[in-house]
This record gives C-alpha cells, structure tokens and sequence, in this order.
C-alpha cells in the first residue's frame, strides 16, 4: 500500500472518529498528502519512433507510426475495419474498442466515452506506410480488420506486449511502453499548438485535465495539426540522413 493510500485510509478513520465524538479534530490536514502521483512516462523522440519501425516486422510499421502520430489506444487498433480509414481525406475514424477478458475473450465495444468516438487526421508522412499496409497486411472487405496478429488473427494484448518488449529492447528504447507512443503523439500535438480543446478531441478524452498534461476542435484544425506533425517528422528525418 502506498504512502498515499495509507493517509487516506486514516484520515477516513479519523473523521469517522472525529463524527462519533471520540477526537475534536481530525489531524490528517495535510494538503495533497493522499494524492497518488504517477511517474511521468517517458517521450520518445522522433528519431526513436523511426528506430522502432526500423526494427519492427515490417506488419508493425503502420500501427506504431499511427500509435504514435494519431494517437489511438492499442484497443481501439483492434478494432479498427478498413471502412475507418479514409486515406483520401487522411482520416481515421474511432467508433469502437476492443477488449479482453482474463479467460481469453474478445468483446468489441463502444469507446467509454462519447469523446471516444472521434476521427483523427492522419500526418501525410505516414499515409504511404498505411496505404501499403492496406494493401499487403489488413485483412479483406472494409469490415475487416486493419490490424491483426501474425497468424491472421485479432491483436491479441498479451502476445503483442511480449513482442513490443524484444522491440523496444532492439531499438534502444526498453523503458518505453506501446501506450507511451500515445503520450508522445500527444506531446508532439501539443508543440504543433494544438490547443486544451484540439487535444482533448484528438485523444479522445472527456477531461481537460489529461490534456492540459501536454498543452483550442474541428475537422480543419485536426488537419493543421496533423500537418504540423509531418512537418517535424520530415524535419528529423532531414537531420538525421545529413
């Protein structure tokens, strides 16, 4: 139990005390003393994003550019059909996630939010990487999947989390995490100058609390931002082969 969680816990009892008689006052006044404070999640640059498509199975290449630069949860690439990616208005579209139970089973299902139903403008840099994968790794029919396991399969959370670790341990980023492409797609975002509301939409999130995290929504402005992470990956890009 974390230092946190105990203080609540006691001043829980203590105001339970404090209502029955036994104490006066209760103690526990400390401002922010019961609030848990998660480590900050690393960001990976550009160059290290690049590096992981460099050394993942080339089935990957799309989905940890799209993890990165739109931003979507790993549930929500395993749902996603082929009738959601619109690669001539670059957008993607988000209208479900897919879960897994602890006995194995799949349930596709809406986003847990009405804010989870969004669509995110897709960077130009990366659109010939989904348009190949369309064309040589989803499966056939626009309601079948984008992306899927390497025997033709749904993603499947476990097997892909033990294939990410060797990846990222391969490309020299082993403390990065899939979910932490998600965070850097959102602090990339955020230097484009996206606003709380821009960031809000294209995460997907009902609360300007997460996106104040990488600190105003339409259509025309996802595609601003969208252009803006282009610009600072063909920047990189530039940098890095001289």
């Amino acid at each position: 139990m974390t230092v946190a969680k105990c203080y609540r816990l006691l001043r829980a009892i203590l105001a339970t005390a404090e209502a029955d008689g036994f104490i006066t006052k209760n103690p526990c006044i400390l401002k922010g003393a019961g609030v848990e404070r998660s480590p900050e999640r690393p960001v990976a640059s550009i160059g290290d994003v690049d590096r992981l498509v460099a050394a993942a199975p080339e089935r990957l290449h799309a989905l940890i550019l799209l993890a990165t630069y739109t931003s979507l949860r790993f549930g929500e690439f395993s749902a996603l059909t082929r009738r959601h990616v619109d690669l001539d208005r670059r957008v993607v579209t988000v209208v479900a996630s897919a879960a897994e139970l602890r006995d194995g089973t799949r349930i596709i299902g809406e986003p847990k939010s009405a804010a989870g139903r969004r669509r995110v403008a897709i960077p130009d840099a990366v659109v010939e990487a989904v348009r190949h994968h369309l064309t040589a790794y989803a499966q056939p029919g626009p309601n079948s999947l984008v992306f899927i396991g390497p025997n033709g399969g749904p993603l499947r959370r476990g097997h892909f989390s033990r294939q990410w670790r060797a990846l990222a341990q391969e490309a020299g980023v082993e403390e990065l995490r899939f979910h932490d492409l998600r965070h850097t797609g959102n602090t990339l975002a955020a230097m484009t100058g996206a606003s709380t509301k821009e960031l809000m939409s294209r995460m997907g999130h009902p609360s300007v609390r997460a996106a104040l995290l990488y600190q105003h929504a339409t259509e025309e402005r996802e595609h601003v931002i969208a252009s803006g992470l282009s610009a600072m990956i063909l920047e990189a890009r530039v940098a890095r082969d001289g």
